[in-house]
């Protein structure tokens, strides 16, 4: 990967083309490239140098992409953070992550010369990124503009590049799923399509006109699209899906649709996805639930006593490696023989309870399979006798009865071993999630209240 700046070179090789659309707003590749040069002149002349952090809660969209070209430019860092943040704890994530200059409106006012023009360094920081704290503070990762660009090439060397693909980005862009995307369209000289906010019926629209060709969602905005009538997508090339294991129920509604989505893995310390299923398998049941294989340049392992993925590459940023040179993940799963992985949960999601080691993930599925649970999680509360008590949060399915506990819990002691069967079982309107719509485990308290 050349040292020049992709924004400028896109620019330079096809002006014209459609670099970002979002809401109203749209610019060409050109169009980029000036507006990214103006805002690098203006951060210049707010003092921005080399090595200093930029934070911005700008919402998704135009300027908010003009700003992420801009600071390369002098080879500042970005630190993008949510738009919605609670002043307390926008405070403590800038206390985390000092910051020159926090933009919250676009950049506006007086221009000054950068103190000298720079090419793209590979190895300095080039984001700060907030991981999005499921079970615990979020933490701040540094990532390079080298574990960038290693994410795009293989993310491209798996999905492929066409010139008119459009890639819809409804994913926050302060997380690295929705910013992978701004990031790898500009490398690959396509288009992103930006949503401020995700909209189901806005998502669906979008799918089912033709005009997204790629687009990445958390399994939970797939059900939302779901239920919001998609029924064809005719442009589609992939959607990936990640965040978490899609239910079952979900992967065979887009297999009847013959959708292209494709589970993935990936996480903020790994620019995103490292393991994604391929188009032509996510609609083989043999494969159906399975993340895929290994991107190219990624290694992937598991440790043979507890299961846990190990992850090393040039997108794996520096500071996550252990001292055995892995990125220690803390997530659980399987390789097969063929090299997929199969992702079976959080090391931490291991409920041990009366002496015997209970998988939160298993015990999901099961509930996951009756007709009634839209969805579930399952975490292991503290208890005198046992130690940790399996116990379920669940929401149920719109306008479904709401089943007792024993028809629960005999519905689970037909799928798994009665240890494994809940203890209690709470029903909630909706499960706690985070941000990027990945279930905030630590959002889960005991003494949830039954609804219906």
């Amino acid at each position: 990967m050349p040292l020049d700046d992709p924004v400028r070179r896109r620019a330079y090789e096809r002006p014209g083309a459609l670099a970002v659309r979002a809401g109203e707003g749209k610019l060409t590749y050109a169009e980029l490239d000036a507006a990214a040069d103006r805002c690098a002149r203006r951060l210049a002349a707010a003092g921005v140098v080399a090595g200093d952090r930029v934070a911005t809660t700008l919402a998704p969209g135009v300027d908010f992409t003009a700003l992420l070209h801009a600071t390369p430019r002098l080879g500042a860092v970005l630190v993008p953070l949510s738009p919605r943040l609670p002043a307390p704890e926008r405070e403590r994530m800038l206390e985390i992550v000092p910051a020159r200059i926090v933009v919250d409106e676009p950049l506006t006012g007086p221009e000054a010369d950068p103190p000298s023009p720079l090419d793209l360094d590979l190895e300095v920081p080039h984001t700060v990124l907030f991981t999005s704290g499921t079970t615990a503070a979020p933490k701040p990762v540094e990532l390079t503009y080298r574990n960038h660009a290693a994410s795009a090439r293989a993310s491209a060397a798996h999905l492929g590049v066409e010139l008119d693909d459009r890639w819809l980005c409804a994913l926050p862009v302060h997380h690295v799923g929705g910013l992978a995307i701004l990031l790898r369209s500009s490398l690959n000289g396509t288009a992103a399509i930006v949503h401020e906010r995700f909209d189901p019926a806005a998502v669906r629209e979008s799918l089912e006109s033709g005009e997204a060709t790629l687009t990445s969602l958390v399994a939970t905005q797939l059900r939302f699209v779901a239920e919001a009538g998609l029924e064809i997508a005719p442009g589609l090339r992939a959607a990936l899906v990640g965040g978490g294991p899609v239910p079952p129920e979900l992967l065979r509604w887009a297999a009847e649709r013959r959708l292209p989505v494709l589970q993935t893995y990936g996480m903020t310390e790994t620019s995103s996805q490292i393991a994604t299923l391929g188009a032509a398998e996510a609609l083989e049941p043999s494969r159906r639930g399975s993340a895929g294989r290994a991107l190219a340049d990624v290694e992937l392992r598991t440790v043979p006593e507890d299961g846990e993925i190990l992850v090393r590459g040039p997108m794996v940023a520096r500071a996550a490696l252990a001292e055995d040179g892995w990125l220690h993940t803390g997530d659980r799963g399987r390789l097969d023989a063929d090299g997929y992985l199969w992702v079976e949960g959080r090391l931490d999601d291991v409920i041990v309870t009366g002496g015997e080691n209970v998988a939160a993930a298993e015990v999901e599925e099961a509930l996951l399979a009756h007709a009634a649970v839209a969805e579930a999680a399952v975490i292991g509360l503290p208890d005198p006798a046992w130690g940790k008590a399996v116990t379920a949060y669940l929401v149920l399915e719109p306008e479904a009865a709401t089943p007792t506990d024993l028809e629960l819990l005999a519905h689970c002691r037909e799928r798994l071993s009665a240890f494994k069967a809940p203890k209690a079982i709470h029903w909630l309107p909706a499960l706690p999630r985070t941000e990027s719509g990945k279930v905030s485990r630590g959002g889960l308290r005991p003494g949830a209240k039954r609804s219906g």
